[in-house]
């Protein structure tokens, strides 16, 4: 008798543990950032606080450093359920849509508060057009403004006539072509390489991929621009998402909140920090002559003129909301 109830309560946990397994939903959220960056430790604590308060119904797994898809990859992956989830820098995405590059577009939004006023205004604008391509916005953060590192010293825009530059996003590219720089598309993760090799010698990004990619081994000088602020954005496939049930819903949003707001705040001490490892690691770091911040302006205006003909009536309506905001 003791061994049939014995039995019994092997029979019973192994149907609740079987339960459990299938109740159990795991989602892959592929990343292009290092594990240490501030993007992937916030994505990291979005994993752990939806497995918390979904009682380990969804378990996310973060793939950080391209380890799963590369960079331009990762939003075609979630589109077609290859993975439920993904991080991407939006600005690449500008030739598909172009109010997606809208943060990419340099001193229209040049400060953490002009920024959030700006995704206040695209966000309605994004979360239609995800919707429309089978995807769901989960939560958006900005990296910290962009600046210009150099292997030598920028007075003007024509000290980067014919400098190899590496750009990242159409938008990077553009400006090179605009101050006659020579563009180099590099990702993230091949961005040390390609400097230790001398593909690239200047480039415009945050100094958080500054300390990153350790740039100071290669790059002596950083101009605080503070052109732009892009922003990641974390994507779930559509499909995957509604196939959760409402408590789960509920738990990735309300994690999704607090991580846009944890990644805002965080962003803005990388920010501060940052900049102090660039100058402890011997980069000069400074504010940019009032020549190369007036060339650079130009550049931005050219840009904003050529963006807003290529968004019609959705940019001009998106800029008119953000100045207004």
């Amino acid at each position: 008798m003791k061994r049939r109830t014995l039995n019994l309560g092997l029979m019973a946990t192994a149907i609740t543990l079987s339960v459990a397994t299938q109740a159990q939903t795991k989602w892959d959220l592929p990343a292009a950032y290092p594990a240490t960056n501030f993007h992937s430790l916030n994505l990291a604590q979005f994993a752990t606080d939806v497995d918390k308060a979904s009682g380990g119904k969804l378990k996310i797994t973060v793939h950080a450093n391209a380890s799963l898809f590369k960079a331009p990859e990762i939003k075609r992956a979630v589109q077609g359920g290859q993975a439920q989830a993904g991080e991407i820098l939006l600005a690449n995405f500008s030739n598909e849509w172009p109010i997606y590059a809208a943060d990419g577009l340099p001193f229209l939004a040049d400060s953490y508060d002009e920024g959030m006023k700006l995704y206040k205004a695209q966000k309605p604008l994004m979360e239609k057009k995800l919707a429309e391509q089978g995807m769901v916005l989960l939560y958006s953060v900005a990296w910290p403004p962009q600046g210009i590192f150099s292997k030598k010293p920028i007075n003007s825009a024509a000290d980067l006539k014919g400098i190899k530059w590496r750009s990242y996003s159409p938008s990077t590219a553009r400006i090179a072509e605009l101050v006659g720089a020579q563009p180099v598309t590099v990702q993230a993760a091949e961005f040390t390489q390609a400097l230790a090799t001398g593909v690239v010698e200047s480039t415009m990004t945050s100094g958080a991929t500054g300390v990153d990619s350790k740039l100071y081994e290669h790059l002596k000088y950083y101009y605080d621009v503070q052109a732009w602020l892009p922003k990641n954005a974390v994507i779930a496939n559509k499909k995957a998402f509604d196939a959760l049930d409402k408590a789960t819903q509920d738990a990735v949003m309300k994690a999704a909140a607090d991580a846009e707001s944890r990644g805002w705040t965080e962003s803005r001490k990388v920010n501060d920090t940052t900049l102090a490892t660039l100058k402890a690691n011997g980069m000069t770091v400074t504010a940019p002559s009032p020549q190369l911040k007036a060339d650079m302006k130009k550049v931005g205006d050219t840009m904003l003129k050529e963006w807003l003909e290529k968004s019609g009536a959705e940019g001009k309506a998106l800029v008119d909301a953000y100045n207004h905001k």
